[in-house]
């Protein structure tokens, strides 16, 4: 990639950018890739390491809760962090906490010590991925080279939980589970060193106002009991009355985070990052198609291996197709046509094409055909999600404030760990649902028990995938509706005050 000297602004009074830029996009990028990993690479290794562990079917669904309420809750007050330390530093911080918190779960010798490290892991989680895509909307502020940059960050962030897959699958095949953990070590020390040596932050972009204790602990204690009541809800069910008091409280302590938020004079979430009506658009559309994308992830897997028997390896590379509609999507529509068209007119399409991806999903039946079915579906998966991902990372900072830009940031991550939390309960609810219900409907004319048992999940997944079929037409219609801003110009953004270009560009924004 070319580093040679652009042009000077002078009558714009553009700081130079970076000459180290691409360089620090490939630490960043690392870094992004191993927190999108971790979500995926230890659920292939949760059985071996229930069975070698003692942990009770009870417990095991602590290994997944841990890091998702302790990453999701906190993601809020790590971009916060990000823009009062300041975002390399809080990116070290973060790779050096992940590395260690890997390492001791990769050493556990019982339950408590691996629920321990992976709530350690989602802490520092959530230290490191706000800050990451921070660093790259400071880092990046040409309208061309930030469709580059988000491109490849995109591809990243969509497909590396499909890569992750295939890793945990190769480990715990071929190796042992606790290297799932292990893995990460490297990732965190190469992508540490990198930042250290290359990244270079832009001066007087941090926000130095005081912390806001009562913001922290409502968002905190909202966030956990949103996340964790969906999680609940999805092994216990959505009448259960922990359930419905942990979603009680969670409505309540985000309303009173939100009423705080207003009238404090340095708020943790400034209201104008997310009254922004294009923001608002891009955190609520991504969320909904995260949702979906939960949800094939784990049909998807299960299909292949309870029901077609696939291997844990062979899974994972069944999930190649989507890879590579993704990177594609990020790298070759999404940042070819960024410059170009308005956003709205990537991440609707995007939506749309993986809707009829997911729609395909929908014909699934024991014995389908890989080529005739599957691979195309994860194909039109892929490049729809790749397209809409990349404009989508890139306008959630677009000509945000500099001091703003690590919980703007964060904003994306608690919209898609919420979508994924969500996901994950909704879908598997309504697909064990159906699939009870067919059961009871076939049992009498049934010759095959285990045959109707597979046939009654597959339709369970069937039902779920049209539901997620819906949610994603939904994600394309907000996109399309809420988010009106013009194509992104040539000149530079996030780089001051959200000023001239977001006021033209973005007419309804609210400051």
């Amino acid at each position: 990639m070319s580093k040679t000297a652009e042009p000077r602004r002078p009558d714009t009074g553009a700081t130079a950018p970076d000459p180290s830029r691409w360089k620090a996009l490939v630490f960043i990028a690392l870094a992004q890739l191993m927190v999108v990993l971790d979500a995926t690479i230890v659920n292939i290794a949760l059985p071996s390491a229930q069975q070698d562990l003692g942990i009770s079917d009870g417990n095991k669904q602590w290994v997944i809760t841990a890091y998702a309420l302790a990453f999701g809750g906190l993601l809020l007050f790590g971009g916060r962090i990000a823009d009062l330390w300041g975002r390399k530093r809080t990116f070290v911080t973060g790779l050096i906490g992940f590395a260690a918190a890997s390492a001791i779960g990769g050493a556990a010798t019982g339950e408590g010590l691996l629920l321990g490290a992976r709530a350690l892991q989602g802490v520092f989680g959530a230290l490191l991925a706000p800050a990451a895509l921070s660093l790259l909307a400071v880092t990046f502020t040409d309208a061309k080279e930030r469709a580059k940059a988000f491109g490849i960050f995109g591809a990243i962030a969509g497909g590396g939980g499909a890569v992750g897959l295939i890793l945990g699958g190769f480990l715990t095949e071929y190796l042992d589970w606790r290297w799932t953990f292990f893995v990460n070590i490297p990732f965190a020390i190469v992508a540490a060193l990198g930042a250290y040596f290359v990244i270079r932050e832009p001066a007087g972009g941090r926000n130095r106002s005081a912390l806001d204790i009562p913001g922290v602990v409502l968002s905190t204690l909202g966030l956990v009991s949103l996340v964790y009541g969906f999680t609940r809800a999805e092994s216990n069910g959505w009448g259960d009355s922990t359930t419905i008091g942990l979603f009680v409280a969670a409505a309540v302590l985000l309303a009173t985070f939100v009423a705080v938020e207003s009238r404090v004079k340095a708020p943790l979430l400034p209201l104008r990052v997310v009254t922004n009506r294009n923001r608002a658009g891009v955190y609520l559309s991504l969320g909904l198609a995260i949702i979906g994308m939960f949800g094939l992830f784990l049909f998807l897997t299960y299909y292949l291996q309870v029901v077609e028997g696939y291997s844990p390896v062979k899974t994972g590379f069944a999930f190649m197709p989507m890879i590579v509609g993704m990177i594609t999507g990020s790298t070759q529509i999404g940042a070819r046509l960024m410059t170009r068209v308005a956003p709205r007119y990537l991440m609707g399409p995007g939506f749309l094409v993986a809707s009829v991806g997911m729609l395909l999903l929908t014909q699934l039946e024991i014995g389908s055909s890989y080529a005739g079915l599957i691979l195309p579906a994860e194909l039109l998966l892929g490049l729809g999600m790749g397209t809409a991902f990349m404009p989508a990372m890139s306008l959630a900072t677009h000509g945000i404030e500099p001091r703003d830009a690590g919980v703007a940031s964060a904003m994306v991550n608690t919209s898609q760990q919420v979508g994924g939390a969500i996901g994950t309960a909704l879908l598997n609810t309504i697909a064990a649902s159906a699939t009870t219900a067919y059961v009871a409907s076939h049992a009498a004319t049934a010759t095959n028990a285990q045959l109707l048992e597979l046939q009654a999940l597959v339709a369970g997944f069937s039902s779920a995938i049209w539901w997620a079929v819906g949610i994603l037409l939904v994600s394309a219609t907000i996109a399309v509706t809420l988010i009106n801003t013009g194509r992104p110009g040539a000149s530079p953004v996030a780089s001051g005050a959200e000023g001239a270009e977001d006021e033209i560009k973005m007419p309804v924004a609210m400051h």
